[in-house]
């Protein structure tokens, strides 16, 4: 039984939850990557193997997601990202192991090869794959392609939100922060002074915020924003905190109704770049580092950049005496190797650029 459901039984009768994860996720220290940038107690937690098929951080939210999904008889799921999405991958390989058919709404993106891999990963899983050249049309298409499911299967696709960031999904956090106390609690690391932390559309520090008040620990979250402060800022991530506490503590009255101010949420706006999913010099640094150092894989998009502001502080003598935890919420798993014989023209059209177009100049440098 998750941490979450052993400390507040309630929960576990009344919240749908499917078993997804592969947890609790590691703890390691990064002994060689704290020397180097001068830090004496910097650990990672390893959700980058959250799961066997695929890790990283929307496995968590798709436990609650794809359970409430069952749980109201869906026999199909429909969701959004841009081109490269992993939380729409996510969804797509985890809905198949359930027997789901998912649908992925699509946005443009700067290209890598990461969007790449994930597009093929996608298709090999059985998603239907839908692009839209702007938030406008993917909202009209998302629209036709609601009425068209329902007239094939005779159900409408249960809709999962972008980034699983909704109250549901962001309650996977809330059970990590208290899988993290039980290993603290175990001994495999101190309790951390700061955790920095990756900010794409708040799920995951909500839910991981909340879940670090309920856990009895004092630890400060450092979100490093990697996406436009439209959806990355304070008052979007403290009002989803806040309504989390609030429907937990609906279900089980134990839960604490923790409620937090905007300006109690530390966001770092300075590592972002030019845009999303554009590549920066300081994120890719911090990439190749990790990597030759401690053989830990981050990526461009949001890990290297969340890793770069670690980096910065550290240099800067911030982190001096501090325990740190870097949550490492990019996949580590390897694709099967069918995957990359995978004709890209068997995609729908508008996503054959990727394919066809060079990828941007920091990810060819790698």
């Amino acid at each position: 039984m998750i941490p979450l459901f052993q400390q507040y039984p309630l929960l576990s009768e009344k919240l749908p939850y499917t078993p997804l994860a592969d947890l609790p996720t590691p703890v390691e220290q990064l002994e060689r990557t704290g020397r180097e940038i001068g830090l004496d107690s910097l650990y990672i937690k390893r959700d980058d193997l959250s799961g066997r098929l695929y890790g990283g951080n929307k496995v968590r939210k798709l436990e609650f997601l794809l359970g409430e999904a069952l749980r109201s008889g869906a026999r199909e799921v429909l969701t959004f990202g841009f081109a490269g999405s992993n939380h729409a991958l996510a969804t797509a390989i985890y809905a198949r192991e359930l027997g789901l058919k998912s649908i992925s709404m699509l946005m443009p993106q700067p290209n890598a090869r990461y969007v790449r891999r994930n597009l093929l990963m996608s298709y090999e899983c059985g998603a239907e794959l839908h692009h839209g050249r702007s938030i406008p049309i993917l909202a009209c298409a998302t629209f036709y392609q609601q009425l068209r499911h329902r007239l094939i299967r005779g159900s409408f696709p249960v809709m999962v939100p972008a980034g699983g960031s909704s109250t549901p999904g962001a309650t996977g956090f809330v059970n990590a922060a208290l899988e993290l106390r039980d290993q603290i609690i175990g001994g495999q690391m101190p309790e951390p002074h700061v955790v920095y932390l990756a900010l794409g559309t708040s799920g995951t520090a909500s839910g991981l915020m909340l879940g670090l008040k309920a856990a009895g620990l004092q630890s400060r979250v450092v979100c490093v924003a990697v996406a436009p402060e439209r959806f990355a800022n304070a008052s979007r991530t403290a009002g989803l905190h806040n309504k989390i506490a609030s429907y937990l503590h609906s279900l089980d009255p134990s839960f604490p109704e923790h409620n937090m101010g905007a300006e109690e949420v530390d966001i770092r706006h300075g590592f972002f770049g030019k845009g999303y999913a554009h590549f920066t010099q300081q994120g890719m640094e911090a990439v190749n580092l990790v990597k030759e150092t401690d053989g830990i894989k981050l990526e461009g998009t949001y890990t290297g950049k969340a890793f770069a502001c670690l980096i910065d502080d550290a240099r800067k003598g911030q982190l001096k005496g501090k325990t740190v935890l870097f949550w490492n919420t990019h996949n580590s798993r390897e694709f099967p190797d069918a995957v990359d014989s995978i004709d890209y023209r068997r995609l729908p059209r508008p996503f054959h650029r990727y394919f066809e177009q060079d990828v941007q100049p920091l990810d060819r440098e790698q």
